[in-house]
């Protein structure tokens, strides 16, 4: 079964959400496991998960490499458009989750 370019768009979005709060969330328990303050690492957590979001949200990064290849050298450009889409998806999933530790932990993200 073929997924549809929404699906994909949604599903982009949510990974990229998941990873980070997940990732986020577990991280800071085993930081408090160490003895580490817990809120204060779920921020330093969440600013390193963000490109491992994105990363995680589009798949891997052959597959759009090869896409914006295509579209770029092949003239594909609607495969180029697409694979930006879903990239600005990944990182509004990743952003979002970064802004629910932000409000969860209430201290300041950095840039």
């Amino acid at each position: 079964m073929k997924d549809t370019f929404m699906s994909l768009f949604i599903l982009s979005y949510f990974i990229a959400l998941g990873v980070m709060l997940g990732g986020t969330l577990i991280g800071a328990f085993g930081a408090f496991l160490i003895g580490k303050p817990p809120l204060s690492y779920m921020v330093t957590l969440a600013n390193n998960l963000k490109i491992w979001a994105l990363v995680a949200a589009i798949g891997g990064t052959f597959d759009t490499f090869y896409s914006l290849e295509r579209g770029v050298f092949q003239g594909a450009t609607k495969d180029v458009f697409k694979q930006m889409l879903y990239i600005l998806a990944a990182m509004g999933g990743a952003q979002t989750g970064a802004t629910f530790i932000k409000w969860l932990t209430q201290e300041h993200m950095g840039p």
